[in-house]
């Protein structure tokens, strides 16, 4: 009897995935990074490198997707390649300060964010508050 009850729990464990939290994350690797690219920027702007500005921005923009709004592979992707295309139209005029690119893509990261939060999927900071389906989620029923 107890045997069985043990096979069951490991099947239906198996069955429904892996364990899904909500909320925002930080770990001994996200804090090592972020001290990484501070020291890093430092380095670039102490240097007097124009282009020091793109480290903060990218690991920035990492921490927020990947730990706080745990924003989708794809999404990530179009903001990177976007990001990519602003910086080189950029620097393709001999602008190397970084507002004007920062700027221009404000409005992409707003709406990678938005698109992730309005999801039934979405599950990262404020989940439990805005996303009425986020139950259905953990529990492998989207």
């Amino acid at each position: 009897m107890k045997n069985n009850l043990e096979r069951e729990a490991k099947t239906s464990e198996l069955s429904s995935g892996p364990v899904r939290i909500t909320g925002a994350r930080f770990s001994l690797t996200d804090g090592l990074v972020i001290i990484l690219a501070a020291v890093l920027t430092m380095w670039l702007w102490w240097i007097d490198h124009g282009l020091w500005w793109i480290v903060p921005m990218v690991a920035g923009h990492f921490f927020l997707f990947c730990n706080v709004f745990l924003v989708w592979r794809t999404l990530e992707f179009i903001w990177a390649g976007v990001f990519v295309m602003n910086v080189a139209a950029h620097l393709a005029q001999g602008r190397m300060e970084g507002w004007g690119p920062c700027w221009w893509q404000l409005p992409v990261t707003i709406a990678v964010i938005v698109l992730q939060m309005r999801s039934p999927w979405y599950h990262g900071v404020w989940a439990r508050r805005i996303n009425p389906r986020l139950e259905d989620y953990l529990q492998h029923k989207l």
